[in-house]
């Protein structure tokens, strides 16, 4: 089955299902799977989790891990014949604020990549602004940058879902709303 979408994103918070239902839509595009990663084993936390991400996932996934470059790893990646899943942007985003890369032009570059992608893309990211206001300049940076990140990749997409305790709230596409 194709997916009657070309770039999907799937927003949620922490624990929310987000991974499983990005992987499902994958899986339902008999496409060939790629699951480009940008998530690093920092600790030995990160390391189960990521190993628990590949068991779930299986055998019938070729993974990719790219944790700065991923508008050029996209471009690399994407094809026709395969399904792209990109988890997570807010692990990718946290690895550009650490290495403290242009946010604003790493931003654009992957809008772009998603924009000219010859083949579907399906995009994990984190809702991390319906919490309270963080309480220093850095954590309300990367709370805004989030936001903004979210906001451009869904405007791209033709299909956003907002998960929240594993169920889908599908958000896109939907009626054009005349108030700007």
């Amino acid at each position: 089955m194709t997916l009657p979408f070309k770039t999907s994103l799937v927003l949620g918070g922490a624990r929310s299902g987000k991974s499983r239902y990005a992987e499902r839509l994958v899986e339902q595009s008999g496409l060939d799977r790629v699951y480009l990663a940008t998530g690093q084993a920092g600790d030995d936390e990160m390391a189960a989790r990521i190993a628990a991400h590949r068991a779930r996932r299986g055998s019938d996934w070729t993974t990719v891990e790219e944790p700065l470059e991923l508008a050029g790893t996209l471009k690399s990646e994407v094809s026709p014949e395969r399904c792209i899943l990109i988890d997570c942007l807010t692990l990718w985003l946290s690895n550009l604020t650490l290495q403290k890369r242009d946010i604003a032009r790493e931003t654009a570059a992957l809008v772009d990549s998603l924009a000219d992608a010859s083949g579907p893309v399906v995009l994990v990211s984190n809702e991390v602004g319906l919490g309270i206001v963080p309480d220093n300049v850095l954590a309300r940076g990367f709370r805004d940058h989030q936001g903004e990140l979210n906001q451009r990749v869904a405007a791209i997409a033709d299909h956003v879902v907002f998960i929240a305790a594993g169920l889908p709230l599908t958000l896109k596409p939907h009626a054009v709303d005349p108030v700007d």
